[in-house]
C-alpha cells in the first residue's frame, strides 16, 4: 500500500516490549551523489579528529562531551556507516540522530524486542524486527529508546555506496541499565560509542542470520520522496544517482583537506549619548547654535589602568583614526568626494567627525603633531580632550575626541560631533547623511581608532585584563 503524504514521509514502529517507539522522517533529497560525497569529505574530518575511533564497523568520534557538575548528560557523536553495515546492537540510553544516506540508500533495520523477551523466546526478536528503507541522497532523522536493537546496512548486498554519515545525540549518558564500570566510565569521560555498544546474542544472531538467507519475510516501510517506491521513475532515479555518487565521492578525496577556524573578538560595543559628556569642550562649541549633534562613547573595562595617562592614550586614538580607516567609511567617503568635487566643497579621505587631522598650515598641535582647535588636559592626567573641526562652504562642524580613566577598572573614549548648517543647501546635505553618520560613520571611527589605541600600549605596560564594551 501506497500513500502520499504532504509532509516529511515518516515511519513509526510501536515498541513491542512498551518502550519509545522507533520514529524515522525523511526531511530533503540533496542532490545527485551528494550523499557519498559528504560522506567522504566528513569521514576524511572525522579520521583527523582527536577523539575518532574505528571499532564494531561504526567509526565515531565525540564532538561534545557531558558535563555532568553542571547537570548536562548528553553527549554529541558523529558515526559513519560504510558500504559493509554493521552488526545488530544496543544502547542502554536513547538515541536521536540526523543522517545523509549515501548514493545508494540505506536501510534502518530494528527489533524492539526486549531481554526479557528474548530470553524466554529467542523468535521473539524475529517477530519484532521492522525494517525502513531511505532513499539516496536524502537528509532523514531517527529517534529510538534505549535497548533497541538496530542495524544499518545497505539495501542491496554488495553494496558500493556508504550508507551514511550522522550526527547522534545521546540525550542522557547515564541512562538505562549500566553496569557500575560503564557508569564510571561515563562520569570520567571515557566512555565511546563502542563502549557503550552491546552485541545481539550469538544464537540470536544465528537466528536473524537463517531468516534473511531463507529470505523470511520481514515488515518492511519505504519512504521516497518525489518519486513513488519501487516504480519505474525511483528506479531510474537510484542508478543515475549511483553513478554520480561514485564520481563525486572520488572527487572528494581529491579536494584540498585544510580546514580553517577563524576566531574574531566581538565587536566593541558603542554607546550613543543623548548629550555631550560633563565639561566636554563640545559644549562651547558653535555658540551661535547648531542643527546637528551626536556623541558617542566606547568603555574599556579591565584592570590596573592607575599607570596609564589620559594624553598618551589620545595621541594614540587620534593615531589610530589617521592609521585604521575602517573601508566601509573609506569607500563612503570616496564617493562622497567624487560627488562634491564639482561643487567646490571641502574633501578629505578621513571621515568627516576626524577629517581636519589632515589639515596643514599653522595651527596647535596636540602632542606636538596633531592639528587641534583646542585641548585639555586634566592635571591628574585621568582627563584629555581635543576640539577638531573645520568650516566649508555648506556648514561648519566641530568635533571633540575624549579620554577619560574612572578608577583603575575603566577607560571611557567619546567622539562628539556638532554641526551648524551655513545654507539652505547644508540643510539638505545633513538629511542625507544623518541617519548613516549617526548609525556607521561615527560608530565605525571610534571603534576601530580605539582598537588601535589599546594595542599601542607599550609592552612594558599594557592593558590589562581588557574587555571591550
Amino acid at each position: 500500500r501506497i500513500e502520499s503524504v504532504q509532509s516529511f514521509p515518516k515511519a513509526r514502529i510501536p515498541s513491542s516490549c512498551g518502550g519509545l517507539p522507533v520514529e524515522v522522517s525523511l526531511i530533503a533529497q540533496l542532490g545527485h551523489g551528494s550523499g557519498n560525497q559528504l560522506w567522504a569529505d566528513a569521514q576524511s574530518r572525522q579520521r583527523a579528529h582527536e577523539e575518532f575511533i574505528d571499532a564494531l564497523d561504526e567509526p565515531s568520534t565525540r564532538l561534545a562531551a557531558p558535563d555532568f557538575d553542571k547537570g548536562e548528560h548528553s553527549a554529541l557523536f558523529s558515526f559513519a556507516v560504510g558500504p559493509q553495515g554493521h552488526p545488530f546492537h544496543r544502547h542502554a540510553g536513547p538515541r536521536v540522530f540526523t543522517a545523509v544516506s549515501g548514493s545508494g540508500g540505506a536501510q534502518l533495520r530494528f527489533s524492539t524486542a526486549s531481554q526479557e523477551q528474548i530470553e524466554a523466546d529467542p523468535h521473539s526478536f524475529i517477530r519484532g524486527l521492522h525494517f525502513i528503507d531511505i532513499p539516496p541522497d536524502c537528509l532523514f532523522t531517527a529517534r529510538f529508546g534505549g535497548g533497541t536493537w538496530h542495524q544499518f546496512a545497505a539495501p542491496m548486498r554488495n553494496s558500493a555506496h556508504p550508507v551514511f554519515f550522522a550526527l547522534s545525540c545521546h540525550t542522557d549518558e547515564l541512562h538505562g541499565a549500566l553496569s557500575d564500570e560503564m557508569r564510571q566510565r561515563v562520569l570520567a569521560g571515557t566512555a565511546t560509542i563502542p563502549a557503550l555498544t552491546e552485541l545481539l546474542p550469538r544464537d540470536v544472531q544465528a537466528l536473524l542470520d537463517r531468516t534473511l538467507a531463507d529470505g523470511g519475510g520481514v515488515a518492511t516501510t519505504a519512504l521516497s520522496l518525489h518519486a513513488p517506491p519501487d516504480s519505474l521513475r525511483d528506479a531510474a532515479c537510484r542508478s543515475v544517482r549511483g553513478l554520480v555518487g561514485h564520481c563525486r565521492a572520488a572527487l572528494a578525496h581529491w579536494r584540498d583537506s585544510i580546514d580553517y577556524v577563524s576566531s574574531r573578538p566581538r565587536e566593541n560595543a558603542v554607546e550613543s549619548l543623548p548629550a555631550p559628556v560633563a565639561d566636554s569642550l563640545l559644549l562651547d562649541a558653535l555658540p551661535e547654535g547648531f542643527h546637528h549633534q551626536d556623541t558617542f562613547r566606547l568603555s574599556v573595562h579591565g584592570r590596573g589602568f592607575t599607570h596609564l595617562r589620559a594624553a598618551s592614550l589620545l595621541a594614540d586614538l587620534l593615531q589610530g583614526f589617521l592609521d585604521h580607516r575602517p573601508s566601509g567609511v573609506s569607500w563612503l567617503m570616496r564617493l562622497r568626494n567624487a560627488m562634491v568635487r564639482p561643487l567646490r566643497l571641502r574633501t578629505s579621505p578621513l571621515g568627516c567627525p576626524v577629517s581636519s587631522l589632515l589639515t596643514q598650515g599653522e595651527s596647535q598641535r596636540f602632542a606636538g603633531r596633531f592639528p587641534v582647535l583646542g585641548q585639555s588636559v586634566a592635571e591628574d592626567g585621568r582627563r584629555a580632550q581635543v576640539l577638531l573641526g573645520a568650516d566649508d562652504r555648506h556648514l561648519r562642524f566641530r568635533s571633540c575626541v575624549g579620554v577619560r580613566i574612572v578608577g583603575d577598572t575603566r577607560i571611557d573614549f567619546t567622539l562628539g560631533t556638532r554641526v551648524r548648517c551655513s545654507n539652505p543647501f547644508g540643510r539638505v546635505y545633513m538629511a542625507l547623511i544623518e541617519g548613516v553618520h549617526r548609525r556607521y560613520i561615527g560608530p565605525a571611527l571610534l571603534r576601530a581608532a580605539v582598537h588601535s589605541a589599546v594595542a599601542a600600549q607599550p609592552a612594558a605596560h599594557p592593558v590589562p585584563g581588557v574587555a571591550i564594551g
